[in-house]
C-alpha cells in the first residue's frame, strides 16, 4: 500500500475550475472520505487521482513516485464506481480475473488471488454466474472482489454504495471497514452521504466549489465545525444558527429579545468582535429542557419526528426556529411550550462565516 500526495492539484474544464488548489495527504493504510455535496469536485479529485483526467496545475504522488503523465493501468490503483461496471457477458469468476489475464499474471497466481478474495466477501457460489444473476449486494461484492485480486497501492470508491437499499448500506458500510482493516489498504472514498463519511472515514475532507473547507477525524469536525458551510453540511438535523450581534460592552450574543452568555466561548477577546453581525450555532442534542430559572429561551412545539431511539421536536419562538433532540420517551405534544437552555461549552460562533475561536479573529479550530 501507498501514501498519496496532491501538491496545488487544479483542475479546469473551459474556464471553470471543478478543482481548485487541492493540498491534500492520505496516509499509508488511511481510509479517508471526500464528501460533500453535488458538484463539489469530490469525484473529480478522485478521477485526478486514477488518472482518468489530468491535472491542469499542480501533481500528485502515489507512493514514491510522481505519477503525473501516467495511465490508468500505470499508476498501480484499482477503482470501484457506483455502477459497478461489470461486463454482462462475463461470468463472475471472468469479471475478477480479466484483468490479470491482460496482464499475464500466471495462472496459478490468479487462481491464489481470487481464492483469497472470494474466501473474504464470501462470493465463492457466485463464480459461475452472470452480473444479471446478481442481486445489488452481490454485484457490489464482485466489484470489490475485482478490485482486491488486482492488489492495488490504493482503492478509489466512487460513491459505490448509493445504488443499494438503506439496509443493505448499512451491512455494507460495516463490511468495507472490516475488508479495510483485513487488507491494511490505502482507500480513498467518495460519498455525498454525511452518515458513510462520519462512519466508515479515518478522516473526512469535506468539499465546496472544488476547494477543500476541513479536513479532520469525523467527530472533530462535527464538533469544531471550520465555518458555516461544514456546520450545515455535517450532522442531521443540521446545527441550529442563529444570526444576530455581540453587544459592545459584555460578551453577550443578542438576537431580538434572546441574550446569550458567550464569554466562555470568546475568553477575555470578546471586544475584537464587539458589536459586529455574528452567529451562534447549536446543535440539537446540546439543547436541554431546562427548569424555568435557567431558561435562555421558549419554543413552541410545532412537529415532533420520532426516530425511534430519538425524537426531533421543531419549535418555533419569538427569536428563532429551532430543533432540539430527544429521548423517545418523554412526552411532547404539538403546541407545548418548552423551557430550553444550552449545554455549557457547546456554543459555536461564526464570525463572517468562519469559526471563532479563542484565538485570532475570524480563525477557524
Amino acid at each position: 500500500m501507498a501514501k498519496v500526495l496532491l501538491e496545488h492539484v487544479t483542475k479546469r474544464f473551459g474556464g471553470n475550475a471543478a478543482v481548485e488548489d487541492v493540498n491534500l495527504t492520505i496516509q499509508d493504510q488511511e481510509f479517508l472520505v471526500l464528501v460533500g455535496p453535488s458538484g463539489c469536485g469530490k469525484t473529480t479529485t478522485l478521477r485526478l487521482v486514477a488518472g482518468l483526467e489530468e491535472a491542469s496545475e499542480g501533481r500528485i504522488a502515489i507512493g514514491d513516485r510522481w505519477v503525473d503523465g501516467l495511465t490508468p493501468r500505470d499508476r498501480d490503483i484499482a477503482m470501484v464506481f457506483q455502477n459497478y461496471a461489470l461486463y454482462p457477458h462475463m461470468s463472475v469468476f471472468d469479471n475478477m480475473t480479466f484483468g490479470l489475464k491482460l496482464r499475464k499474471v500466471p495462472h496459478d497466481e490468479i487462481q491464489r488471488r481470487v481464492h483469497e478474495a472470494v474466501e473474504i466477501l464470501n462470493i465463492r457460489g457466485l463464480l459461475p454466474r452472470k452480473p444479471r444473476e446478481l442481486s445489488g449486494g452481490q454485484r457490489q461484492r464482485v466489484a470489490l472482489g475485482r478490485a482486491m485480486v488486482r492488489k492495488p497501492q490504493v482503492f478509489l470508491f466512487d460513491e459505490p454504495l448509493s445504488n443499494l437499499d438503506a439496509e443493505l448500506r448499512v451491512q455494507m458500510r460495516v463490511e468495507l471497514k472490516r475488508l479495510h482493516e483485513r487488507l491494511e489498504s490505502t482507500i480513498i472514498y467518495v460519498t455525498h452521504d454525511q452518515v458513510e463519511a462520519m462512519t466508515m472515514g479515518d478522516r473526512i475532507v469535506i468539499m465546496k466549489d472544488g476547494t477543500i473547507q476541513q479536513v479532520g477525524k469525523p467527530l472533530d469536525v462535527y464538533s469544531r465545525p471550520a465555518n458555516l458551510f461544514v456546520a450545515r453540511f455535517v450532522g442531521t438535523p443540521q446545527m441550529n444558527l442563529l444570526e444576530g450581534s455581540l453587544d459592545e460592552n459584555a460578551p453577550l450574543f443578542r438576537r431580538k429579545s434572546l441574550t446569550i452568555d458567550v464569554s466562555g466561548v470568546l475568553k477575555d477577546l470578546w471586544k475584537q468582535y464587539a458589536g459586529q453581525s455574528i452567529t451562534l450555532g447549536v446543535r440539537p442534542e446540546d439543547l436541554e429542557v431546562a427548569s424555568p430559572q435557567n431558561t435562555i429561551l421558549r419554543g413552541e412545539v410545532d412537529i415532533v419526528e420520532n426516530l425511534g431511539a430519538d425524537q426531533f421536536a421543531h419549535l418555533k419562538s419569538e427569536n428563532a426556529e429551532l430543533v432540539l433532540r430527544l429521548p423517545s420517551d418523554m412526552d411532547v405534544g404539538k403546541g407545548e411550550i418548552l423551557c430550553l437552555s444550552v449545554k455549557p461549552g457547546r456554543i459555536h460562533l461564526f464570525f463572517a462565516g468562519e469559526r471563532v475561536s479563542s484565538g485570532t479573529r475570524g480563525q477557524a479550530a
